[in-house]
This record gives C-alpha cells, sequence and structure tokens, in this order.
C-alpha cells in the first residue's frame, strides 16, 4: 500500500511539473523566434430584423405552373376512374372535366 502511494504521488507530481515545464522551451541559440500572426477578425455580429405589431409580414406568393393539358386529362380520367364510371362515362368526364379546368 505504501510502494503504491509513493508512486501514485510520484506520477501526480510529474504530470502536475510536464505542464510548466513545457511551455517554457527555450529555442537554440541562432535560430530566431518566429512571431505569431495576428488573429482574424471576429465575426460580423448585426442585429436581426424584429416584425411590428402592426404590420403584416410581407410575402411574395408566386403561383405554381399551370398543369398541361395532357396532365389534366390524366387527373381526369383517374377520378373517373376512382368514382367507378366505366370506359364510355369515365372518357365523356374526363372531356368535360378537363375543359373546365
Amino acid at each position: 500500500m505504501r510502494r503504491f502511494l509513493i508512486v501514485g504521488s510520484l506520477v501526480t507530481a510529474v504530470a502536475l511539473g510536464v505542464g510548466r515545464v513545457s511551455a517554457q522551451i527555450i529555442p537554440p541559440a541562432g535560430r530566431p523566434i518566429i512571431p505569431s500572426p495576428p488573429p482574424l477578425p471576429g465575426p460580423k455580429i448585426q442585429v436581426p430584423v424584429v416584425p411590428k405589431m402592426d404590420e403584416l409580414p410581407s410575402r411574395n406568393y408566386v403561383p405554381g405552373p399551370r398543369p398541361s393539358f395532357s396532365d389534366k386529362i390524366t387527373t381526369c380520367l383517374e377520378e373517373g376512374a376512382a368514382a367507378g364510371l366505366g370506359p364510355a362515362d369515365r372518357a365523356a368526364y374526363a372531356r368535360a372535366c378537363a375543359n373546365s379546368r
């Protein structure tokens, strides 16, 4: 037990001493000490825009692209089939549906 305490205290002393000694390394004679470069500029801090209580937010709504006639026919045929229409009724429904959209 006594040996363990001695070894532990030596390891602790060496560990604490190495941190202080390693920071004080002196370069050999004849080698110039190179200065460190200047620090980089800090990040730009900008204040966020806070919306006002009485103003409505401005939004730029852009309508989506219009579907082609082929897309309209396909959608109407699928709706007619989902409704349970037969082939003849489905064709008539798709024509009327695609022309009204």
